[in-house]
């Protein structure tokens, strides 16, 4: 970018050159994962909705005189429809006339059966891993692709971030109090006034709520979860179970050694004979228990997974400060409750944006907020292209060239900096881009031709 100094020399804007380029390959790097995880994220701040849909005709089934089975005998007819499985955990009804739901397992594998209250007739029986909503988040979390996709939307969602940011840095209104093309878009002016207000207006509007959405997804990816929970262990602030996701394969594991756990204690159980409760007498006193609680539904109950050990007792509503636990004994007997607020303030901080990220900390308004943010990133996206697309330099990918001089961008690139040390997998990659630039510059002179780049930048 060129201006004039002082005394009216040819001076170049080097640290703006370095902002515009950051936030242009973010863009060209983050457009289509922002796009995928917008379409993904909207459907999943619906779950609820959906979910309701699916599961419909499994609610309000009993009538008037026959009486339910016991915890025991719908946890066996489960039990029963997956050979080989053992309890993994029993639901308790939200409603008294709604089927009751069982998670039964072998190693890693969770199967989730309806069972009707009053027969024991299985109703639905699907692996947990391939219900809709289950695979919408693996979708948007993952990509499918475990570790790998996980690290692919983390790189996408922190470059976003940084998209984000350099773009309220260039577009930020400067020597103007006008608010047309600032708080509004000038819809009149022509096409090319247009699609930059649409970009520009949209961006002020949403970028803070935006970034709020990805930081708060930030404790799902692996590495930087990872990351977060040594961080978390070194400096001794991490206490009890997290109670967010680590990623579909250090799920898996958990449910293997989980699995693992709960058949030796049948199999001991089994084996004491009349000394203890079988676990089966033990699940009707702990859901008897468990009953009287009034936690947040829906309510698991799971089997203990070593001698002696209590059973687990736990809300897992969608908005997590919601979420109480308990431990209860096998003969009913309360061993411990844990409410929300005895956790960890770090705990409570990242559950609060949890619940907001996935809309369900303030129902259907905070759907609906989270809802026009995602809308206003597509709008961003598809705004971009038609701004590059019609500003590009003949035959070139480059992007545009600036008009003004911009101070004080080094501030900017200090921040950025800053980012990346917070987040090491977006670190690496503005190392790896960097070098990369740095390296066909010097190596490839028809590319940096093609790129836009200059020789001095």
């Amino acid at each position: 970018m060129s201006g004039l100094d002082a005394a009216g020399a040819p001076r170049t804007e080097r640290w703006y050159r370095a902002v515009w380029r950051w936030h242009f390959y973010a863009g060209l790097f983050c457009v289509p994962f922002v796009l995928w995880l917008s379409v993904t994220g909207g459907l999943y701040l619906f779950k609820p909705q959906i979910e309701n849909a699916l599961y419909a005709p499994y609610r309000h089934l009993i009538d008037t005189v026959t009486p339910t089975l016991a915890p025991e005998a719908i946890a066996a007819k489960a039990v029963a429809a997956v050979p080989g499985s053992v309890l993994h955990k029993y639901v308790l009804p939200e409603n008294p006339g709604d089927a009751v739901q069982v998670l039964v397992g072998k190693g890693p594998q969770d199967v989730r059966v309806w069972v009707h209250p009053q027969t024991g007739a299985v109703l639905y029986q699907v692996p947990e891993e391939q219900r809709l909503m289950r695979v919408v988040f693996r979708l948007h979390g993952e990509l499918l692709a475990g570790d790998f996709g996980s690290a692919l939307v983390e790189a996408a969602a922190c470059w976003t971030l940084v998209m984000l940011i350099t773009g309220l840095f260039l577009w930020w209104p400067r020597g103007t109090r006008r608010l047309a093309g600032v708080l509004y878009p000038r819809l009149r002016q022509g096409k090319r006034l247009f699609w930059r207000d649409i970009h520009a207006v949209t961006g002020v509007w949403i970028s803070l709520a935006a970034a709020f959405l990805i930081l708060t997804g930030l404790p799902w990816a692996s590495a930087w979860g990872d990351w977060f929970r040594e961080v978390r262990t070194v400096t001794g602030t991490a206490a009890g179970r997290q109670d967010w996701s680590a990623g579909s394969a250090s799920e898996a594991i958990q449910r293997a050694r989980e699995d693992t756990q709960m058949r030796a204690m049948e199999h001991h159980e089994g084996m004491a004979g009349m000394t203890m409760a079988p676990p089966a007498k033990a699940l009707n006193s702990v859901v008897s228990r468990a009953e009287t609680l009034g936690f947040a539904a829906p309510v698991e109950v799971s089997p203990p997974t070593s001698q002696g050990a209590p059973w687990q007792v736990r809300s897992q509503a969608e908005n997590r400060p919601r979420r109480d636990s308990a431990e209860i004994a096998g003969d009913g007997t309360m061993v411990g409750i844990q409410r929300y607020a005895d956790r960890h303030w770090i705990d409570r901080a990242v559950g609060y944006g949890v619940a907001i990220h996935e809309g369900a900390w303030a129902g259907i308004a905070n759907q609906l907020v989270n809802l026009a943010v995602l809308i206003g990133l597509v709008t961003l996206c598809v705004s971009s292209i038609v701004l590059w697309w019609r500003r590009r330099p003949l035959g070139k990918l480059g992007a545009p060239q600036s008009l003004a001089p911009l101070r004080h961008s080094w501030a900017l690139v200090a921040l950025v900096l800053l980012l990346a040390l917070a987040m090491p997998l977006f670190g690496l990659s503005l190392a790896l881009a960097i070098t990369t630039e740095w390296a066909l510059k010097r190596l490839a002179p028809r590319l940096r031709i093609w790129a836009g780049w200059r020789a001095h930048a």
